[in-house]
């Protein structure tokens, strides 16, 4: 399963302090079959612990998903600071997951290497391809 951060939940992870360790766990959450809330189309909600705090106090994200493939963690928020997204958001991620689960290898090594896409690493380090 290959991990990925957009360039916009990179930042949002930075300034918040979410650790890579942090986003590998929620997705192996989701491959154990506990996914927060599945909003179709391949995208999914699922709730990320505040450093030093828990889940129920900490982020919530959203992920495009492809089982054993791949996972784009895309946009993130704070609990406290909003309830959910909205129906237009949602749909707008339905048809971001369309694109992005679709990219091939070479196109996302290109969005990498342009900076719009950073890899998650096992070992919590960025891949550099």
């Amino acid at each position: 399963m290959r991990i990925f951060k957009n360039a916009w939940f990179g930042r949002f992870a930075r300034k918040e302090n979410i650790h890579d360790a942090a986003l590998r766990e929620a997705i192996q959450r989701v491959e154990n079959g506990l996914v927060d809330a599945d909003l179709g189309s391949g995208v999914l909600k699922q709730r990320v612990a505040r450093p030093g705090s828990g889940k129920a106090k900490g982020y919530r994200t959203i992920i495009l998903f492809r089982e054993g493939e791949k996972a784009f963690f895309v946009y993130g928020f704070a609990k406290g600071d909003r309830g959910n997204i909205r129906t237009d958001e949602k749909e707008q991620f339905k048809k971001m997951a369309r694109h992005v689960l679709s990219l091939s290898d070479s196109q996302l090594n290109v969005l990498i290497a342009n900076g719009q896409f950073e890899e998650v690493a096992s070992d919590g380090k960025e891949i550099s391809e």
